[in-house]
């Protein structure tokens, strides 16, 4: 494969590529209600065609502060091992290809806080950083439980 086709989505001022691969759809913020007691970036469960979704405010994730206040927020639903999730983010912009030639990842070897984070495209115009959602699924807080969660409010609905 010569390119990794991406959706562009923007956090802060940065744009995020995931691969489409992972990404189920992409939706508007739609009511969340909320979990108790878990990290401050998971904003609750979504009612996604009739499936519960973790939705996880990736904003929040990545520099501390809320997407949820936004009126271009989106919620990517993407599919891991471990949890189908929503991660909201500022926007969706685009889908792209981006050359494999363009990506390197020798700079984000050095950072541990961010695994989820497998490569940069340097592309002519802007620098993408590129996100394994099956890692951030793996390596942020509270995801056993939150499995946990979901499970039991669908055990509860049938």
């Amino acid at each position: 494969m010569d390119e990794l086709k991406a959706v562009i989505v923007q956090c802060g001022n940065e744009e995020y590529a995931i691969p489409v691969q992972s990404i189920v759809s992409i939706e508007r913020l739609e009511q969340v209600n909320p979990i108790p007691h878990l990290p401050d970036f998971v904003l609750g469960l979504m009612n996604i065609r009739g499936e519960l979704v973790p939705i996880f405010d990736f904003e929040k994730i990545l520099y501390h502060r809320s997407a949820k206040e936004h009126d271009e927020t989106r919620v990517v639903v993407v599919q891991t091992d471990v949890l189908t999730i929503g991660l909201l983010v500022l926007d969706a912009k685009e889908i792209i290809d981006i050359p494999n030639d363009s990506l390197t990842d020798s700079a984000l070897k050095v950072y541990s806080k961010t695994p989820y984070f497998t490569a940069v495209a340097n592309l002519e115009d802007r620098m993408i950083t590129v996100v394994d959602p099956e890692v951030l699924a793996q390596t942020l807080s509270g995801m056993d439980e939150i499995g946990a969660y979901v499970e039991a409010k669908i055990s509860e609905a049938k």
